[in-house]
């Protein structure tokens, strides 16, 4: 697996293990999106652990990389799910199409939300341009 595939997974697994198949997808493409635009690194990893700051839940781009909990998954059924999508997603066999480089879960309300434009729900998802 290469460190790319890792870091989506990851990111999926984290993120979306309990979405459904195209919850999961919309947030392997919301990374991806990330890699391809001009405001965000480069790379999936870079992008994955953007502003990592151990404990502080709300300066990283993902959460889960702040938690202080070590990303080691314990549901190995959902564990291979998400490195299954990530190399489908990496691969570009699997696409919704999703367009946007920001999500929020539906039970809470980042500041941010007001600042972008709303693109749509994918399972307990909103996605934001």
């Amino acid at each position: 697996m290469t460190s790319a595939a890792l870091c989506l997974a990851l990111a999926i697994y984290y993120e979306a293990r309990s979405e459904p198949l195209d919850g999961q997808i919309a947030v392997a493409e919301v990374v991806m999106n990330r890699v391809e635009s001009d405001r965000f690194p480069d790379d999936v990893c870079s992008v994955v652990t953007q502003n990592k700051h151990p404990g502080d839940l709300h300066r990283c781009q993902f959460s889960f990389y702040c938690d202080g909990i070590p990303e080691r998954p314990g549901d190995m059924i959902a564990w291979q799910k998400a490195q299954d999508i990530a190399d489908g997603v990496l691969n570009a066999d699997l696409s919704l199409g999703i367009m946007a480089t920001h999500y929020h879960a539906d039970y809470t309300q980042p500041e941010w939300s007001d600042s972008y434009a709303y693109h749509g729900r994918v399972g307990s998802h909103l996605f934001y341009e």
